[in-house]
């Protein structure tokens, strides 16, 4: 072993360190090889033969069978060696992994480690070195001058050889970092080998852990997740000040609950835009066809006779099943909402308009003709019954976070095992580059408009039935900016094609969450739109810094 204080270790010392432990281990290697030959290796072999005469095409089913017959025969004898020699390569590898644990940190990898660390600041002062001299160079150079051109050449030379000092710095640094990383791995590719790719658990955490710390880069670490850190800290300190000022505390149960329940609707609202979002586009009328859909879905599950007129003209369920205007209200919600949403995605797709435009166009249009067909009047409660009956509260459980939860396995599942949504990903990303390799690009951008439209019914049927009605054209005013929010903090880039619906689900909570945290702390309403704001800008500078750092 080298001594940690004496000198870094050079590749040649490096590998002499290291001889002895891969001729022992080798050597081992070797005769497991040899054990395994003609019993694991073999049965590898011939099950992936088998496996590949199942698929193969050219053969007839009678000589398959037969092929297949002698393989297995051949299978059962390499298995029966490989049982005959388990005993021996189980005490083998037992060997060598004692051996590893004896000596390949204290005999090897330490030295390494020792000599990385010496390396490092050699590294560093090598640097500081090079910038002190060059530094004396230039301050000589520029008062031997006088010409301004001259002077304003020598400091660009002096700013590149600065720059090239610091490129110089970070290979010597990536070079040490590199050297230790193998040594580690060396380790873990001798157990690779000795147990045909089986690690422990410990060992694949270990192992998970040291590429971490390999790859880390800390700006783009900041870069993804600090936004989320700094809502953490906000999150945390509301949680120490509410106590303090309210004398309640924020983080309980039935706190957590509650935010869980009004973030449910507005998952269906994220899901819906998150689509658009991936497509590089926006949807201004979310909170117009929220209050849309709670009004038609109030008007349908109304306690009673309507009190309010659509056009003039009263209507009246009370003669219909009461699990019948449930359901009739819910597909009412996704009918109107989908004609409209595939209104705005007709005209995105075919005459190549915005999102924004035909959206805002949608918004106006949709609260224009609610506003006018209803006078703007609200339209009450619904029958109290239909609540507890579609999302009642079991043990203080409230069920409409389950119709959240298969919301967001239904879009998972939509967007990551679909045709559709590998197609939604390859626009997003580049429409161009999509439309030449065969994918109909108007039929994906409308695809994606229809399915928003069908989560934005859900979403305002569910958020009907949360409210108990009270549906109205000004419902939902600027849940839109929520929505839009909510999918920009999780991630999903307004550049196109980047995006998890994890990361949406966790902007859907982290928004609700503030909300709700600011409003028990008493913070005025019109100050929430401040800190809403805010995040926006933060998560968009973050994405548009990401997007620049790609290009």
């Amino acid at each position: 072993m080298v001594s940690e204080n004496t000198k870094i270790l050079t590749a040649e010392q490096e590998a002499k360190l290291l001889q002895p432990i891969d001729e022992y281990v080798g050597g081992i290697q070797a005769k497991i090889n040899e054990l395994r030959a003609d019993g694991t290796d073999k049965v590898i072999e011939i099950q992936n033969t088998i496996d590949g005469l199942k698929r193969d095409r050219i053969y007839t089913q009678q000589e398959k069978e037969k092929r297949i017959a002698q393989l297995r025969s051949e299978l059962d004898k390499a298995k029966a060696v490989e049982a005959q020699n388990k005993e021996l390569v189980s005490k083998l590898i037992a060997d060598a992994e004692s051996y590893l644990k004896a000596h390949y940190d204290t005999d090897y990898y330490q030295s390494v480690a020792a000599s990385c660390r010496e390396e490092k600041v050699l590294a560093e002062q090598n640097y500081r070195a090079s910038v002190e001299r060059l530094n004396k160079e230039h301050q000589e150079t520029v008062t031997k001058l006088s010409d301004p051109h001259e002077i304003k050449d020598e400091k660009y030379v002096h700013k590149n050889r600065l720059f090239d000092a610091k490129m110089k710095r970070a290979k010597d640094l990536q070079e040490v970092k590199d050297r230790q990383h193998a040594a580690f791995d060396h380790k873990y590719h001798l157990i690779d080998l000795l147990r045909m790719s089986k690690f422990t658990f410990g060992e694949s955490m270990a192992q998970k852990w040291e590429n971490y710390k390999y790859t880390f880069n800390r700006r783009d670490f900041l870069l993804k997740n600090g936004l989320y850190i700094a809502i953490v800290i906000i999150f945390i300190a509301l949680c120490i000040i509410t106590p303090i000022v309210k004398n309640m505390p924020l983080l309980t149960v039935n706190n957590v609950l509650n935010i869980l329940q009004q973030a449910s609707p507005r998952m269906f609202l994220a899901l819906g835009v998150a689509g658009l979002i991936l497509l590089a586009g926006t949807d201004l009328s979310i909170g117009r066809m929220v209050g849309m859909g709670m009004t038609a879905a109030t008007i349908i599950m109304h306690q009673g006779i309507n009190t309010g007129s659509v056009f003039g003209h009263i209507f009246d369920f009370t003669g219909m099943p009461v699990i019948g205007r449930v359901f009739l209200a819910l597909l009412v919600c996704i009918v109107l909402c989908t004609i409209f949403t595939t209104i705005a995605g007709f005209f995105t797709a075919k005459f190549k308009m915005h999102p924004f435009i035909s959206t805002m166009a949608n918004m106006l249009v949709i609260f224009g003709l609610v506003t006018y067909s209803t006078k703007g009047v609200s339209f009450g409660a619904i029958d109290s019954t239909i609540p507890s009956m579609i999302i009642p509260r079991i043990n203080n459980f409230p069920t409409i976070i389950l119709w959240a939860v298969a919301a967001v396995i239904v879009v998972w599942f939509i967007w990551n095992k679909t045709t559709f949504g590998k197609n939604l990903y390859a626009v997003g990303g580049n429409p161009e580059a999509a439309s030449v390799s065969g994918i109909s690009v108007f039929w994906v951008t409308v695809g994606a408009f229809v399915m928003a439209g069908i989560l934005y019914g859900f979403g305002s049927w569910l958020e009907c039935l949360r409210m108990f009605g009270s549906g109205s054209a000004a419902y939902g005013q600027g849940w839109e900016m929520d929505a839009i929010a909510a999918c920009v903090v999780g991630g999903i880039s307004f550049t196109g094609g980047i995006g998890k619906i994890s990361g949406v689900v966790v902007g859907v909570f982290i928004f609700t969450a503030l909300t709700y945290s600011l409003t028990t702390l008493g913070i005025d309403t019109n100050l929430q739109f401040v800190f809403s704001g805010i995040i926006i800008l933060v998560a968009v500078m973050l994405d548009c810094l990401k997007y620049v750092q790609k290009k």
